[in-house]
């Protein structure tokens, strides 16, 4: 058998970019199952909402957007520290960078080792690499709940925390009034779930308990078509959840049985390739998912860092 090329190194083929007005003054930029961004306009400025992996790909975007508004960005929200997320900062000139606080810590703590490993493994999101100045820190931290008015009837829109999940520092921004949500990984609509920094049983449980409560009836994920219809939002929300759920369970089982983390990969992949499989990043991730959840039945609470070295390892390990 061939042995299966790394991650996503050999997807090089390019997406087609969608971007959809969602409600006046609000922009989701889609990509057949490469990451989703998105822009709120407010009345004098626009908050952008996530910064692509690299300065060049994060032009690309503006020049879109700029089709429908010439309004300077204010505020750059990251949804969390991933590098295909933060890296193309440069490119949107904002006043000011917004996350969480634990994404700042991430950033400072392993924002080197996580910009060479997802480079690695997802070269073709990385347009000009070299345009990249550095790593990006954010100026403006919370902890909950932040909320930023918009200005005359738009509402505001709310960043805020659910919970620990895809990452320890993930937060979604809600439009209220609009009842707009951008989940960023929390939820993903038709694509495979990458959980290789993630708390999958805070999760599975109150983490995603608490962004369902939110009744969004348009939702922006972090990867696939934007969703419609409340019904269909609480769809992807529960898709996610299986998938995590489906982990838990395969894993735990061969865990609890003292099997070895390789068998438990076997497993969880039959278990979810059918439902799962023809996802975008299915075979990328599943390897690095599986190795984070096996951890956490081992004790570790904190996700190990993931360098270019132990992306191979683990993935020769599981996928070879």
């Amino acid at each position: 058998m061939a042995k299966k090329p790394f991650a996503s190194s050999a997807d090089l083929g390019e997406k087609k970019e969608t971007l959809e007005v969602l409600a006046e003054g609000v922009y989701a930029l889609t990509a057949e199952g490469d990451p989703n961004v998105g822009a709120i306009e407010a009345e004098d400025f626009i908050i952008a909402f996530e910064a692509r992996a690299t300065p060049k790909a994060g032009s690309d975007w503006l020049e879109m957007l700029r089709e429908h508004t010439d309004k300077p960005v204010k505020y750059l929200v990251l949804s969390h520290y991933h590098a295909v997320r933060v890296l193309g900062a440069a490119a949107f000139n904002a006043e000011s960078i917004i996350a969480h606080e634990k994404t700042k810590f991430l950033v400072e703590e392993r924002g080197m080792e996580d910009w060479h490993s997802e480079y690695g493994r997802m070269p073709r999101l990385f347009r000009d690499p070299d345009s990249i100045p550095g790593l990006t820190h954010p100026d403006i931290v919370f902890n909950d709940r932040l909320e930023i008015p918009l200005g005359g009837d738009r509402g505001s829109l709310v960043l805020e925390y659910c919970g620990r999940g895809h990452t320890a520092g993930d937060i979604v921004a809600w439009l209220p009034k609009q009842k707009i949500l951008f989940a960023g990984d929390l939820v993903e609509a038709a694509a495979a779930l990458y959980t290789g920094d993630a708390f999958h049983f805070d999760w599975s449980t109150n983490t995603l308990d608490k962004v369902k409560s939110l009744g969004a009836e348009v939702l922006v994920g972090g990867r696939g078509a934007v969703v419609h219809g409340r019904e269909n939002v609480d769809a992807a929300i529960e898709q996610t959840r299986g998938f995590l759920n489906g982990m838990k369970e395969k894993v735990g089982e061969v865990y609890n049985r003292g099997g070895t983390v390789k068998e438990a990969f076997e497993a969880t992949h039959a278990h979810l390739a059918p439902q799962y499989g023809m996802w975008p990043i299915f075979e990328h991730c599943l390897p690095f998912d599986v190795q984070r959840i096996w951890d956490e039945f081992e004790g570790i609470d904190w996700p190990r860092v993931w360098t270019a070295e132990r992306d191979q390892e683990v993935w020769d390990k599981l996928q070879g």
